[in-house]
């Protein structure tokens, strides 16, 4: 988790398709909030792990809104453990793992907080400090980065596909 700024910050939009490298996610719809600190995963069945006497998590994932189809299990070290304000005011202990995400053909790597996600309309949402490292949001647009194939698409929605 460098200081690797790219000359030219990427414009993004307030909610695109992202991919999370190594995990078995390929689509994902998230918020870019600039308002967050933090970046937040929508995660469940978490479980404490130990391995190498390093301590690790693993963690269920629904890529699709309003879906638990297609559940993707994922297991990564704990970076950190922390306590995080919602924007309801509700504080919670989480954990937080680092992540690759892949997001306008750029990849990076950040802190990403592990919490239930089920009322909120994405499952992923992008925070400043991943944001700091090269995209400006353009709260104007959605989707700069292009949208997944039709049946991805569907598949989000519930209508099968992928």
């Amino acid at each position: 988790m460098g200081t690797d700024h790219p000359s030219t910050p990427a414009a993004a939009g307030w909610r695109e398709w992202v991919a999370l490298p190594g995990t078995g996610i390929d689509h994902v719809k998230a918020k870019l909030d600039t308002g967050a600190r933090t970046s937040a995963l929508h995660a469940f069945g978490l479980e404490e792990l130990e391995r190498d006497g390093e301590a690790w998590v693993r963690f269920s994932v629904h890529p699709w809104q309003r879906s638990d189809a297609d559940a993707v299990v994922v297991e990564r070290p704990v970076h950190d453990r922390r306590v995080v304000r919602s924007s309801t005011g509700h504080e919670q202990e989480r954990i937080v793992v680092l992540l690759e995400i892949a997001l306008l053909g750029r990849t990076i790597e950040t802190e990403v907080t592990l919490t239930r996600r089920d009322e909120m309309g994405f499952r992923m949402l992008i925070g400043r400090e991943a944001l700091r490292r090269g995209f400006l949001v353009d709260s104007s647009a959605s989707y700069r980065g292009g949208r997944p194939p039709r049946a991805v698409r569907l598949r989000n929605r519930g209508r099968g596909g992928a």
